[in-house]
């Protein structure tokens, strides 16, 4: 069974979707359809841009989802048995299997970014990646700390990114390389993702996701929230709300496709970072980045 996994925030480089752009017709007429959505030229920047225009969220974000949905849309061959995707990349798997309309995929995208960076600003705060403990001891030093501090993103065996307060972050670091972590390192990010101190930004997204039309798609879509497969349109609209304050399980979504019958992993869009957390669950497994020269 092939499963087709879409990346989030992190994987975006100057020049993605330049080659889909030049090389198909289909794929312009969506970015140019995109810019008129956005109100700027988006394509400028990420064709163009520079690192740090591209870094900004309300550019990365769209970016990255336009880059994977306009590859998957484009793709001869494109047939999910299954489909997830990490964090934003949720939304590029929802649409590319048909629960979202592209317009509407791009409209919510916008607004989560919107949404995120505003929040960021009520509260600052950070992420750290925490390497080479497992999960059990991370969350027990998480709960150990008076500070918000939570785990984010189970990325794979071994390594959890923790989300929250600056304050609360420097002392969760402290005490997980006291624990034995390899590495406890803070990340260059703007807030605490998938934490409570995202909440406004929930009650801002779950307005717009409730007066968006959900269809159910063409496959199974492995929600973060819990790593299970939906394809209920109000279970869907339901863990989509749920996602910015809630941890990415990463880790479990790669387990239990592997467990329902993945037999390869594809992943479509800019980078290969998913692959090799899929490898750091199953070194045997087939994984692939879509290509138009497939």
């Amino acid at each position: 069974m092939k499963a087709y996994i879409f990346p989030g925030q992190g994987a975006q480089f100057v020049g993605m979707g330049k080659d889909l752009y030049e090389q198909s017709d289909k794929a312009r007429q969506l970015f140019e359809q995109a810019n008129d959505i956005l109100g700027f030229r988006i394509t400028d920047i990420m064709f163009n841009g520079t690192d740090e225009d591209l870094k900004q969220t309300n550019v990365t974000q769209p970016a990255i989802f336009l880059h994977s949905v306009i590859l998957a849309k484009v793709l001869p061959d494109f047939a999910p048995d299954m489909a997830a995707g990490h964090s934003l990349g949720e939304f590029s798997a929802l649409t590319a299997a048909g629960a979202l309309s592209f317009e509407d995929g791009l409209r919510l995208v916008a607004a989560r970014a919107n949404a995120m960076q505003k929040a960021c600003e009520i509260q600052p705060s950070t992420m750290a990646a925490i390497l080479g403990l497992d999960d059990f001891t991370v969350e027990d030093i998480c709960h150990r700390i008076s500070d918000v501090v939570v785990p984010a993103n189970y990325n794979c065996p071994g390594q959890l990114v923790i989300s929250g307060t600056i304050s609360g972050i420097d002392q969760a670091c402290e005490l997980m390389t006291a624990a034995g972590a390899k590495r406890a390192l803070k990340l260059n990010v703007g807030g605490a993702f998938h934490s409570p101190l995202m909440e406004s930004a929930r009650v801002e997204l779950e307005h717009a996701i409730v007066h968006t039309t959900i269809n159910q798609p063409v496959c199974r879509i492995y929600q973060n929230i819990d790593a299970k497969p939906y394809t209920d349109p109000e279970q869907i609209k339901h863990n989509l709300i749920a996602q910015l304050t809630g941890p990415v399980r990463w880790t479990q979504t790669v387990m239990h496709m592997l467990e329902d019958g993945a037999t390869s992993f594809t992943e479509v869009g800019p980078g290969n970072v998913l692959q090799g957390l899929v490898k750091k669950v199953d070194r045997a497994m087939p994984t692939a980045s879509a290509s138009l020269q497939q």
